[in-house]
């Protein structure tokens, strides 16, 4: 696998907030994604134990193969993703996909997130930019993100 974006962070709350947060991974989904910018509507449109299907206000996303390993001292959140955005005319202007592996890791009373987000593609031109100028943006809001729900979350 090729590594587009691999970052790590520390979130001010425990391994067992997370491991309550994840226990619905579609509303975990969905409120992560809503706080991305740019992101004035999520909807969980399908949940099943293995994928989530979300609207967004920019397009489409599914995420099959969906993992959630809950241990002890970490939690581990993997699934591929394929997401349709910019519609115009019923065609997406860009579609890509991407495999996504969060860890979680307790670390005293808070929670080290490192996320790793592998094998990216995405079409045409916009597409061609996203992959080459993207990587710090996306991962960097994927986990600021992760970091604003769950410390919310935790009160």
């Amino acid at each position: 696998m090729t590594v587009w974006f691999d970052g790590q962070d520390t979130i001010g709350c425990s391994l067992d907030e997370v491991k309550r947060d994840v226990a619905d991974v579609g509303t975990h989904f969905v409120e992560v994604i809503s706080l991305l910018p740019g992101m004035t509507s999520v909807e969980l449109l399908t949940q099943t134990p293995a994928g989530v299907t979300i609207r967004t206000n920019e397009g489409l996303m599914t995420r099959t193969n969906v993992s959630t390993r809950v241990e002890p001292d970490r939690v581990v959140v993997e699934f591929d993703e394929r997401y349709e955005a910019g519609e115009a005319g019923g065609a997406p202007r860009v579609t890509t996909t991407a495999h996504v592996r969060d860890e979680f890791v307790s670390a005293g009373a808070d929670v080290t997130h490192h996320l790793v987000i592998e094998d990216v593609d995405a079409t045409g031109v916009l597409g061609f930019l996203y992959r080459r100028f993207g990587q710090k943006r996306m991962g960097t809001a994927f986990m600021d993100a992760h970091r604003t729900h769950l410390e919310a979350a935790a009160g």
